[in-house]
């Protein structure tokens, strides 16, 4: 009896140890699928800030048409889809089980946890969908999703209200994001004493400056939400690329456009960082 019930304990710990295995390495893909995404958009980003872009998007859809373009770029969007996946799942055991770390059951982890395996499940499954051959689904425009979005929520009763409050929580996100990038909120999630000290510079260059940028072009993101919920024009708000373009509006031209480019890229290279570093 004793011989039977240690048996079916190491089993299980056989098969939680197979569970880790795979959570860890769909984590570690996941993030190097993250890294080309942003990598691609901020590539994008750069050419419409030295031209006019040449008709590429500089969001996700915008990404995934310029990975399709390329030989064997089919396979290339399937094996991204699928680590996008693994990314997805790896969230959802962080909101079931709680995340790595002394304070990794708290509710709120779990909550944003729950909330990141949504995004990240809705991100593969539209890569996954296009390499499947629905070409509407991956590479839609994201500000053409956002006004529309927009529009039929401000026809709801309150719908004004609904899309200021979700403005101000993507521009608080954005915020949010900034700050824990210059903080180096990051380093408790990384195995920084595995790394060098020109490696961990390197990290902390890309890391501080590229999560700092993703927050400002989120906060901005949110503002024009707010400006659309104000003024109630559903044109006001913007997606990923019409945001992007935006900067380039400014006084100081298109040169700052091609700062958050270069952050948007950094990010990229954060995310490939995180692939191996990252603890899971």
């Amino acid at each position: 009896m004793n011989t039977n019930a240690l048996s079916m304990s190491a089993r299980g710990q056989a098969r939680r140890a197979a569970r880790s295995r795979a959570l860890d390495v769909g984590a570690r893909a996941g993030f190097v699928a993250r890294g080309v995404i942003y990598l691609l958009v901020g590539i994008l980003a750069l050419r419409i800030g030295f031209s006019d872009g040449g008709g590429k998007q500089a969001d996700r859809g915008g990404a995934i048409a310029e990975i399709a373009e390329k030989p064997f770029g089919n396979v290339l969007l399937w094996a991204l889809g699928i680590a996008l996946a693994g990314m997805a799942l790896w969230r959802l055991s962080e909101a079931a089980f709680g995340q790595a770390g002394p304070d990794g059951d708290k509710a709120t982890k779990r909550a944003m946890a729950a909330g990141r395996f949504v995004f990240y499940a809705f991100v593969s499954y539209s890569v996954i969908s296009y390499a499947a051959g629905d070409k509407g689904s991956g590479s839609g425009s994201s500000d053409k999703q956002t006004d529309d979005v927009t529009a039929r929520a401000l026809e709801w009763p309150g719908g004004p209200w609904i899309v200021g409050i979700a403005g101000a929580v993507v521009a608080g996100a954005g915020l949010w994001i900034a700050l824990r990038a210059l903080a180096r909120k990051y380093h408790k999630h990384l195995k920084m004493a595995e790394m060098s000290k020109r490696v961990r510079q390197a990290v902390d260059v890309v890391g501080v400056f590229g999560g700092t940028v993703r927050g400002v072009v989120f906060a901005t993101a949110g503002g024009f939400a707010i400006a659309a919920a104000v003024q109630h024009e559903p044109g006001r708000a913007k997606g990923m690329d019409d945001t992007l373009r935006s900067f380039a509006e400014t006084p100081a031209g298109p040169w700052l456009l091609v700062l958050v480019a270069l952050g948007l890229a950094a990010f990229g290279l954060f995310s490939w960082a995180n692939a191996r570093w990252r603890k899971v």
